[in-house]
């Protein structure tokens, strides 16, 4: 018999760590100065990119950072500095430049599974709460029901992506590199915080 209050209670959590009305103005950003075409390929490729990440997670669970000797703190600290790189690209249109600079599409940055598929959707937070989910129920049901909650927010997600193009005619040029200078500020602070739970874990930070 499925667990509904499991699923809804799974969904819930999952979809608020993951937040993917959070996550649509910074693919916007990321993928600016791209064709509709293009950032439809990008959206969906992170997505996938992420489905598996969670899912592998999901299966196995802390065995897979544990089998290479890395802790979930140490996992925080290092998702951490990359994206607070990508943040300093973002205050500072870097990304912007070199788009420009490359002319060719093929060229420009793929951001799809660096920063978009991880770790933003599959980040600290998303992996560990399929871990914990997948704990909470350590059975072949259990697993099915976190895996098809796990689809079912990437599938909001890959929707949000995908109407992106409606929020750039909305916002115009200018908006979007005002919402990008400011999404980075944010993405700086969250990669702060990422690196100061990261230390917490290890006992550096209060």
């Amino acid at each position: 018999m499925i667990d509904t209050g499991f699923l809804i209670t799974s969904f819930v959590t999952l979809f608020v760590i993951v937040d993917p009305i959070g996550l649509t103005p910074v693919f916007l950003a990321l993928t600016q100065g791209m064709s509709p075409a293009r950032r439809r390929s990008v959206g969906l490729r992170a997505c996938f990119t992420a489905a598996g990440l969670l899912a592998l997670f999901a299966a196995f669970g802390e065995a897979v950072l544990g089998f290479v000797g890395i802790s979930m703190a140490a996992f925080r600290v290092a998702g951490g500095a990359l994206l607070f790189l990508t943040a300093l690209d973002m205050l500072f249109e870097r990304r912007t430049k070199r788009r420009e600079d490359q002319g060719n599409e093929d060229d420009i940055d793929d951001p799809s599974v660096f920063p978009m598929a991880m770790p933003l959707i599959a980040g600290p937070g998303s992996i560990a709460t399929v871990i914990l989910l997948a704990g909470q129920r350590p059975d072949i049901e259990g697993f099915t029901m976190v895996i098809a909650v796990m689809l079912a927010v990437l599938a909001v997600v890959a929707l949000m992506f995908l109407s992106s193009g409606l929020f750039e005619k909305l916002l115009g040029k200018t908006g979007i590199n005002v919402i990008s200078r400011l999404l980075g500020m944010l993405l700086a602070a969250l990669s702060v915080q990422f690196i100061l739970d990261g230390l917490r874990d290890f006992g550096f930070a209060s």
